[in-house]
């Protein structure tokens, strides 16, 4: 998803953060807001939405280095932090490793009207004040090259022979990484400085913070801050200084649509292990019933958070998932990725087709489908909801999708049918099933995506030392006023 041409941001802001006494964890408020000038009706941004979360998933099969940047509106979120002397917004983005960022002088080619600084508050490309070039022998070029030998590595940065034969690279700096993605592309350098989370007590700081500075992208005037599995990643740097910090975390999204006039409340991003204290636990927006599933080993992509989806329930009816979803092969392709940076959860072709046939049973016979709908938003099936003999939407099918672990999710019907005013000429009240073909399973990469969308009303737990994902039905909004309370 281009950040640029989001339709609304999921704003990660500081208005304040938050520590809890009795347990090693930073809460964050997650809030979102539209950039809603740019499109004309709820079809156009649905529409772009659909297309951006393809090209997500095609980059995720195709890309020539690990880093996905957030492509689709409704699934950018902004973390801000200091770098040195200076404060930093960058999209958080669970599909990537690398944390990267403009710097002055920064030249962002086909970057016009990209950039909304009503919605996303950024302070521009920084100025290397105090930042020291990373060398060619560090772990973490190699990392970013794709573990290149540091001999390769000096002989790329020019290094004179007689340095490279005597392993003297020290000196010389990592030479520039280049990637490509969706819509854009970026070439960076990589950069070491104090980086400092503010207004914790104590203040978090990691001393040797490892970032790439770019100095010329195309398509993407904001950096991105990953949060996957990787050397370089945000939760993996925390986890070196702080493992109780960097080895768990979670993010709780509050239910949201595609209204550019709602009020949405806060989401929480939580930094390490929260303390659940009796009051919590006597409430009824908390529960301690997590669904955890392994996170798949991936050979080729050890920065995903894959998991294997076993089947999906429609009604009573239990379809079987493919092979491609359940496993990730020793080339590394198949399984679910849990990504934060899409926004609509997509199925291989065969399956996905299984899947809205099942559903197509059960509704269509109840209401007519809206074809023109269909073709304005690229979501199918939709319909019209005004025309069944029963209440709007009464009797769209319980959705549950079965992961491996012997854990099941039974998703809210928003999370997975979305119901809005047709805004042709006669308004009609219209409802889409929230799935996207995700083309042949025969092809390399992921055959999955769990989006965002799907996660709504769900903390989503991240657990590094377990190596499994969990998740947990919230009240999100109660969760973070809960938290905020401590």
């Amino acid at each position: 998803m281009s950040s640029s041409s989001s339709a609304f941001f999921i704003l990660f802001t500081f208005f304040s953060l938050f520590v809890l006494p009795s347990s090693s964890s930073l809460v964050f408020p997650l809030t979102h807001s539209f950039s809603s000038t740019q499109f004309n009706s709820t079809h156009h941004l649905l529409k772009t939405t659909t297309t951006h979360s393809a090209t997500r998933l095609r980059h995720h099969r195709h890309r020539h280095r690990q880093v996905s940047l957030p492509l689709t509106p409704g699934s950018d979120y902004t973390l801000s932090f200091s770098l040195g002397a200076q404060t930093i917004s960058l999209y958080m983005d669970t599909g990537s490793d690398v944390v990267w960022l403009p710097c002055h002088p920064f030249d962002c080619i086909l970057c016009e009207g990209k950039f909304n600084p009503k919605a996303i508050p950024s302070p521009g490309p920084i100025n290397l004040t105090s930042a020291l070039p990373v060398t060619c022998k560090s772990p973490a070029c190699s990392a970013v090259h794709s573990s290149l030998p540091s001999s390769d590595l000096c002989s790329i940065a020019k290094c004179p022979l007689e340095d490279i034969e005597i392993s003297d690279c020290k000196k010389y700096s990592c030479p520039p990484f280049y990637y490509a993605y969706g819509d854009g592309s970026f070439i960076a350098k990589l950069y070491s400085d104090e980086l400092s989370i503010p207004m914790s007590s104590p203040s978090l700081i990691l001393r040797n913070f490892t970032f790439g500075c770019a100095h010329s992208a195309l398509g993407e005037p904001i950096g991105v801050a990953g949060f996957g599995q990787g050397r370089l990643s945000l939760p993996a740097q925390l986890a070196n200084s702080s493992p109780e910090i960097g080895n768990y975390f979670s993010y709780c999204l509050v239910s949201h649509s595609f209204d550019a006039t709602r009020v949405h409340r806060p989401s929480p991003l939580i930094l390490g292990r929260y303390t659940v204290d009796e009051k919590m636990k006597q409430m009824k927006t908390y529960n301690d019933d997590y669904a955890y599933t392994p996170m798949l080993e991936n050979p080729k992509h050890p920065y995903f958070y894959s998991v294997g989806l076993e089947a999906v329930s429609i009604g009573k009816t239990k379809i079987p998932a493919p092979a491609s979803l359940r496993r990730v092969d020793g080339g590394g392709n198949g399984g679910m990725v849990v990504d934060s940076g899409t926004t609509f959860t997509m199925l291989p072709l065969k399956f996905y087709e299984t899947v809205v046939k099942e559903f197509d049973r059960r509704v269509g016979p109840v209401y007519k489908r809206a074809n023109r709908v269909e073709e304005r938003t690229g979501l199918n099936p939709c319909y019209y909801l005004d025309t069944g003999s029963v209440m709007s939407g009464s009797n769209v099918p319980q959705l549950l999708l079965h992961f491996g672990g012997n854990s099941s999710v039974v998703m809210p019907r928003r999370n997975y049918f979305y119901e809005f005013v047709d805004d042709e000429k006669v308004k009609r009240r219209v409802g889409c099933v929230m799935l996207m073909n995700g083309g042949d399973e025969k092809e390399s990469g992921p055959a999955g995506i769990l989006g965002n969308y799907f996660q709504q009303g769900f903390e989503v737990v991240y657990d590094l030392e377990k190596k499994q994902v969990g998740f947990a039905r919230r009240k999100c909004a109660s969760l973070w006023d809960n938290l905020n309370q401590h």
